[in-house]
């Protein structure tokens, strides 16, 4: 099964600081580093260093050299790539000792993708392949009805969450990636058990996948049900997290690996990547996951 990620690609510029800044407050950071990122990006790094074959389509601006080149080196396929005269997205992102962030993004050329760019990307996947979206770019709700036409398996991580996405045809997403902010914000429920419940009502062909932090995951999809916990890890970046999370949730579906087991190794990856610094530079490959659940002993 080939994946097609039409995704966003950032250029993160991170700022290590002791606090978030507050509104009227002047801050001085301790560091900043320039890191590839973006939702789209990471997941599809996330997506090839499990192993799985990955195609990515997005725009990059003149700037982009850093982002084509990130993909490239995990031999991502980038055959579909747009390159536009204008700044690439970026991201602000502060990150406290603890960890935490906090981000601003820009779009940039993420926010140009149009329907005759679609319809061309598209035309080269079928029903035996998948498409994951995120919602960092423009025309997500087109994408999503060109994929269903075509019969891809449409997997679609809602974030961030914005009031444009009422209008997207959410009834044909086949698969949910979320976090409790994501699903709280769709579903205007707050315990896990009733977000999930909500989104099956909302969305009764889709399989719901609902990431809890600490509280580890649960999967729902027809009669299977699965929880997972974490894999306790030292907290220095949770940049990556999610993404590392998606990517590789979605690479084990890819080669049919059960539920269960796909939400295994998606938490040891995302553990693992919480005690990274940086976004693309977090995620760990499928061999280090490997490594990380043999010695954890499960």
């Amino acid at each position: 099964m080939k994946i097609i990620n039409f995704g966003s690609l950032n250029i993160d510029k991170v700022y290590n600081v002791n606090n978030f800044v507050k509104a009227g407050e002047t801050i001085a950071s301790n560091s900043m580093k320039l890191f590839p990122g973006g939702k789209g990006l990471n997941q599809t790094i996330a997506i090839a260093r499990a192993g799985g074959e990955v195609y990515h389509a997005g725009a990059i601006g003149y700037d982009g050299a850093l982002l084509e080149e990130c993909l490239k080196v995990d031999k991502v396929k980038v055959d579909y790539l747009q390159r536009l005269e204008e700044p690439s997205g970026h991201a602000i992102i502060q990150v406290t000792d603890k960890g935490e962030n906090a981000i601003i993004v820009d779009s940039g050329a993420n926010g140009k993708i149009d329907n005759e760019y679609v319809d061309k990307v598209l035309m080269n996947f079928n029903k035996e392949d998948l498409l994951l979206i995120q919602n960092e770019i423009s025309n997500v709700g087109y994408i999503i009805k060109k994929a269903d036409e075509l019969g891809l398996t449409i997997v679609f991580n809602p974030s961030p969450i914005t009031k444009a996405m009422v209008s997207y045809p959410l009834d044909l997403v086949d698969i949910f990636i979320l976090n409790e902010v994501e699903g709280e914000a769709l579903t205007k429920k707050q315990k896990p058990v009733e977000i999930v419940e909500r989104l099956v009502q909302l969305y009764p062909k889709a399989k719901i996948i609902l990431t809890l932090g600490e509280k580890g995951s649960v999967y729902k999809g027809g009669d299977e049900h699965n929880q997972f916990g974490i894999y306790k890890n030292k907290v220095v970046d949770t940049t990556a997290a999610g993404d590392t999370f998606c990517g590789y949730f979605i690479t084990c579906l890819s080669k049919n690996i059960e539920t269960a087991l796909a939400m295994k190794y998606a938490s040891a990856a995302s553990s693992i990547s919480i005690s990274r610094e940086g976004a693309t530079t977090s995620i760990p490959y499928m061999s280090e996951v490997q490594e990380f659940i043999d010695n954890c002993g499960n």
